[in-house]
């Protein structure tokens, strides 16, 4: 994937205002049948899968026994005995094995990667983008579900999902078609001003949406509480990997938690520099960046808990530098409904 193609300002604003195409196949999937399956993703995830309907997703994760991130996931319903799931590209291998290395049910596990390519089509002007190459209604697909038909006459899985923070559909269809229906894409947008996007833009799209990124916000050493994601655990749900660990910290109350930021001094915290509060040093930038749609430098970090509050004056150590910052609400950007 790229990380630009026209600019990332220039892909970002066309993603927030017409359409941005990305070409995400670099994602990986990963099938689950049996009649068990749902046992091992109850097993294997923190959420509840139960209620989930045929042709509906969530947004989950795979935990260590420790509570803490193998990867976060979505999980597809196909049926009752069949889940799709999406895995970040650098993990895919990983968390195939670690499912696997954790199935103890009557379920088969299939590192299925090679079967999918998946393109992103996001934007106020998606819908009506790809509206033109399928018959299927789309505005009739509920956030967070997803069903199946034709685009270019090819048999994908539509669903209505996506990382920048704005409305969208991702469809994944077989690889030896994503190449023509990537350019019959671009020829339906070329309407609504369509831009191809690379890595940067889906970056500072997420970033300014505050959806985590796995190696920054979440990884081995971070768990959901910490990292404001609490409400994808379902400690009611029975047993599962790393339940015991998230009753412990819940009862406790998390010592740290992923916090926004705005600069208010010049200059652009990046991942890994040093937070301060009060000269000391009290926490670490996990993302920062200059945020296009909002035209101000902004970012995430880890703080203690007892100093994360909105208002909350940091600094953060941009070279020999201490730039003043200030804790914000997030996300710093939400579409309007």
């Amino acid at each position: 994937m790229p990380v630009e193609y026209s600019g990332i300002i220039d892909e970002h604003m066309a993603v927030r205002t017409r359409v941005g195409l990305f070409d995400v196949s670099h994602m990986g999937e990963i099938e689950i049948r049996g009649s068990q399956a749902l046992e091992l993703l109850e097993w294997v995830t923190p959420g509840a899968v139960s209620p989930l309907q045929d042709n509906q997703a969530q947004y989950t994760a795979l935990l260590y026994p420790q509570g803490t991130f193998v990867d976060d996931i979505l999980v597809h319903r196909l049926s009752a005995h069949h889940y799709l799931l999406c895995v970040n590209a650098s993990n895919q291998k990983k968390d195939f094995q670690w499912i696997a290395a954790n199935n103890r049910f009557d379920a088969a596990v299939e590192y299925a990667s090679e079967k999918y390519a998946q393109l992103a089509i996001q934007g106020p002007q998606a819908l009506a983008t790809l509206q033109k190459l399928t018959s299927i209604g789309l505005a009739g697909i509920r956030y967070y579900w997803f069903t199946h038909g034709n685009v270019c006459g090819v048999p994908a899985l539509i669903a209505r999902t996506g990382y920048t923070g704005e409305d969208g559909i991702e469809i994944y269809v077989p690889p030896d078609e994503a190449e023509r229906i990537w350019r019959a894409v671009l020829e339906a947008g070329k309407e609504f001003d369509i831009r191809p996007c690379g890595l940067g833009a889906r970056n500072t799209l997420r970033l300014e949406a505050r959806m985590a990124l796995y190696g920054h916000e979440i990884d081995a050493s971070i768990t959901p509480y910490e990292a404001g994601l609490g409400r994808i655990v379902k400690l009611d749900k029975g047993d599962f990997i790393g339940r015991d660990a998230l009753v412990k910290q819940k009862e406790k109350g998390a010592t740290r938690k992923l916090a926004g930021f705005e600069m208010r001094d010049r200059g652009i915290a990046r991942e890994g520099y040093m937070v301060l509060i009060e000269g000391l040093a009290a926490g670490f930038v996990t993302s920062g960046s200059f945020a296009p749609y909002l035209k101000k430098n902004i970012g995430l970090c880890y703080l203690p808990t007892d100093r994360a509050a909105v208002g909350q004056m940091i600094a953060i150590q941009i070279r020999k530098q201490a730039a003043a910052a200030q804790v914000a609400p997030t996300p710093f950007y939400s579409r309007k409904r």
